[in-house]
């Protein structure tokens, strides 16, 4: 195959022959990469047979030139419908999501056609001559805090599974959830984001990292609460008859999470507590509480064929796990495949085992919607902001049961940038772009709409994937990999439109390889970027609060990054040399590095007025945190975001990139319980400067 051949291929499948480091500079992408990265895409291109066969097939597909099943537009603006089929003048049906009908007449203009603008947003049906088009038509902008009232609000992040609350039996749930929004609902905060709440595996007890989910459209029962769906004092009887309650003290007691400890005790609390409120399951008549089996019951049937799916790999994983088969493609080939299982997998023991993950399903959900109503009747205008992780495992649930949505043999990650010189590989699976233009765009939806069902926001995990992501063969390296282009204004007008719909509020992490305008584009859409205290600099110097910009969220770090004590104190460096992530002359740079970042960033307080006198010492960080605290709620952000880290003093990052193990990654938890933790004099003293800084509602405490 020639190179011009090769590159054409590429471009036409999306993918850049060349890219643009964060310095700069620009690389070229191998040949041999190109061809790896275009057979997962089942565009083989080995031989000069397969790369012509490829090339001819892709042409046509994009050739027909029909209009795509679901058709994005935006209220107001004439809607693009060119395409082989239509010509000027000719007339189509068009049937509103209200029922309301209408003719519309195709309209030619520079070389394309187009319709009218519309003004109703929604998901209206287009129909031509051959074909029935959804037409989702999208507000100008998402919903946002100009919608809540103007005043810029605030809020704190956390990390779910770090939340203490007496009894949690070591992480936290949804009931420790509920603690914390009321606890920041009464000092003035408007949003709590958390950390992923997306469904794991099961049956592997050490895959804990909420940002390699098994599936985005369900959720971690290991955050359900069974006490939640029992009478007073029957959950103490079932630890207690399961001889738990020393094990449970133990883990309550201990400063990081053991989540194969945890997971095993809540596992087995949740099977009894299943077996006695459906004994006689899958018969519901047998509940000793109708009304729960009635709502249980509808809750299964709203789920349809998803929530079966994700029930029966759960269950499949449980005992293919168990043989040592721990991704589906090794199980026995009638189980490898949702639509391909073999029935009589599911008779018997194993039936009633695809209920109960349907039940832990069920109390989760519960849970989430219990935390949010929690949130709002205690004043947060957003509430809870849910966190969108950028993909899947590629041996989940959602691979297994629709692989056709997927990038099979791809995993997605990052290219070199100031925070991964050598790069990054996730391990993770995402959506494929053409999945998305065959299927209508339906795979994304219903990934967004699990994320919006029970919250008042949502952050998209590196939302640069939007327009590109950067993928690599499986089993290659980040230098191996190509940026895959998606249809980012199709996906930001869809965000717009369910943003509106669920009026929950639109964050995109866009830290990294940013291209040139792709914030301006995320502006444009409503949807907030992320300002972190760290990254906001020119030319050495911090920015002060008054040049932040007014459509982001402003924040002090990240879980990724170390809080404001940890980073005035250089724990992440410490970290770094102890792990052998650097020699001992990368150390001493880093450490020399940080000794003048110190003193630029308290220049930067004492000039902003939020400190003063001399620069504390490296090992007294408390009035850094308060005054970097100040400082991004000062900014004209319209959403401020405090990690409970940075409310805290805290020194260690919940996450420390390129470690797996070697750190206690996803795993520390807070020092107390929300209302003792918030109600400490120091945090209570900053959580008043942030509401006085913020303009917060009269009354805050």
């Amino acid at each position: 195959m020639t190179d011009a051949a090769l590159t054409e291929l590429a471009r036409l499948a999306g993918l850049s022959v060349q890219w643009q480091d964060y310095r700069g500079a620009v690389h070229a992408v191998s040949e041999d990469s190109l061809r790896g990265i275009l057979a997962a895409l089942d565009l083989p291109c080995g031989s000069p047979q397969q790369a012509a066969q490829s090339l001819a097939s892709l042409q046509n597909e994009l050739a027909r030139n029909d209009l795509p099943p679901l058709l994005t537009a935006t209220a107001g603006q004439a809607i693009d419908v060119t395409s082989a089929e239509l010509v000027p003048g000719h007339v189509l049906r068009l049937t509103l999501e209200s029922g309301a009908r209408r003719d519309v007449v195709v309209e030619a203009r520079g070389g394309h056609l187009y319709l009218p603008p519309l003004a109703e947003p929604g998901y209206h049906r287009l129909q031509t001559d051959r074909q029935s088009v959804v037409l989702a038509v999208a507000p100008q902008r998402a919903f946002g805090p100009a919608d809540l009232g103007g005043r810029r609000i605030w809020g704190t992040a956390a990390q779910l599974y770090a939340l203490r609350r007496p009894g949690d039996g070591g992480a936290g749930d949804f009931t420790a959830l509920e603690a914390l929004v009321r606890a920041a609902g009464r000092r003035g905060a408007d949003a709590v984001a958390i950390s992923p709440v997306h469904a794991l595996f099961g049956a592997d007890l050490n895959r804990y990292s909420p940002y390699a989910p098994s599936s985005r459209l369900f959720l971690n029962p290991m955050y359900a609460d069974p006490a939640s769906v029992l009478p007073g004092g029957a959950l103490a009887g079932i630890v207690a008859a399961l001889g738990l309650q020393d094990e449970l003290g133990r883990l309550e007691r201990l400063a990081l999470v053991d989540w194969p400890a945890v997971a095993r005790a809540r596992m087995a609390i949740l099977r009894v507590v299943f077996e006695r409120l459906w004994p006689g399951f899958p018969d519901m008549g047998g509940s000793p509480l109708p009304g729960l089996a009635a709502e249980f019951a509808a809750f299964r049937k709203a789920g349809g064929a998803a929530l079966e799916d994700h029930a029966r790999f759960e269950a499949l994983h449980a005992v293919q796990f168990a043989q040592g088969r721990w991704h589906w493609r090794d199980w026995p080939e009638g189980l490898r495949s949702a639509r391909s299982r073999s029935v009589s997998a599911f008779a018997g023991h194993h039936l009633r085992e695809v209920g109960f993950h349907v039940f832990l399903q069920w109390l989760a959900q519960r849970g989430l919607a219990a935390a949010q109503a929690a949130a709002r009747g205690a004043g947060l205008s957003i509430g809870l902001v849910t966190d969108l992780a950028v993909g899947t495992d590629s041996g989940g649930s959602h691979a297994w049961s629709r692989p056709h949505d997927m990038l099979t043999g791809l995993s997605v990650g990052a290219p070199p940038d100031e925070l991964g010189p050598e790069g990054q590989v996730w391990g993770l699976t995402t959506l494929s772009p053409r999945a998305l233009r065959l299927q209508g765009f339906a795979p994304f939806l219903d990934t967004l709409r699990a994320s919006l069902r029970h919250a008042g926001g949502v952050r998209i995990d590196h939302v640069l994937g939007l327009n590109r992501l950067w993928v690599v063969p499986e089993g290659a390296t980040a230098l191996d990999g190509s940026y895959l282009r998606y249809p980012l204004p199709d996906l930001l007008r869809l965000i717009a439109l369910e943003s509106v719909r669920h009026r929950a509020v639109v964050i995109g992490e866009d830290l990294g390889t940013v291209p040139a305008g792709f914030r301006d584009e995320l502006g444009a859409a409503g949807v907030m970027g992320m300002r972190v205290l760290w990254f906001e600099r020119d030319h050495g110097f911090f920015i002060e609060p008054a040049r932040w910009s007014a459509r982001n969220m402003a924040t002090t770090s990240t879980h990724d990054l170390p809080p404001v004590a940890g980073w005035w104190r250089a724990r992440d460096i410490g970290w770094r040399s102890r792990l052998g992530l650097q020699t001992e002359a990368q150390r001493a740079q880093a450490e020399a590095g940080r000794a003048g970042d110190r003193q630029a960033l308290w220049n930067a307080f004492l000039h902003a007025g939020v400190a003063a006198g001399a620069e504390p010492a490296a090992d007294e960080p408390a009035a850094v945190v308060d005054a970097a605290v100040r400082f991004v709620a000062r900014t004209p952000e319209p959403l401020a975001v405090v990690p409970l880290e940075d409310l805290a003093g805290l020194d260690e990052q919940p996450n420390l990139p390129g470690t797996i193990d070697e750190h206690p990654n996803w795993r520390r938890r807070m020092p107390a319980d929300a209302e003792a933790l918030l109600a400490q004099p120091a945090v209570a003293a900053r959580i008043a400067a942030i509401v006085k800084e913020r303009g917060g509602p009269p009354g805050a405490q």
